[in-house]
């Protein structure tokens, strides 16, 4: 069955199954899946997690398999990659519009110099200000912390440079 079913569809699927933690951005666009290929009879989805230890694989496996049985394909296998560590550049810059939207703000592009960021300020998703403070570096998940505006008065999350 899976010579009926190309790569481009393969992917065109694959960017329909959400991020579990942040379901308004697929785990393509956030850069999770990595890789598609097909060997044999057996379409091998490559994922790095967002952090290696995340609670959430299992969920994102499974989801990666139902929605490739659903296009007819038997033989799923899905290979977590922890070489090279996902970071939040691999996000795409429409998910991060929608994160934005969904108010949560998005993580600055870094070219891996992570620590440049550290003191920067965070714009606030609702009003753009930057007149913000973290109130917490940990928030919901390891990859997000907490801040606060001062101008809208509103709190918010923001997806850590990674």
């Amino acid at each position: 069955m899976v010579k009926s079913v190309t790569i481009d569809e393969i992917w065109r699927a694959l960017d329909e199954v959400m991020d579990p933690e942040i379901p308004v951005v697929s785990m393509v666009e956030m850069g999770i899946v990595r890789e598609v290929k097909i060997e044999n009879d057996t379409v091998i989805v490559s994922m790095t997690p967002t952090f290696a230890g995340c609670p959430a694989l299992d969920v994102m496996r499974n989801a990666i398999v139902e929605k490739l049985r659903a296009l007819g394909i038997a033989r799923v296998e899905v290979k977590t990659v922890l070489s090279p560590p996902w970071t939040s550049d691999w996000i795409s810059e429409g998910a991060r519009a929608k994160l934005k939207a969904f108010g949560l703000a998005p993580p600055p592009m870094h070219g891996g110099n992570v620590a440049l960021y550290f003191d920067e300020p965070v714009a606030c998703p609702y009003c753009n200000s930057t007149n913000t403070r973290v109130t917490n570096n940990f928030g919901p998940t390891l990859c997000r912390a907490i801040y606060f505006c001062r101008n809208c008065q509103q709190p918010f999350e923001q997806f850590k440079a990674l």
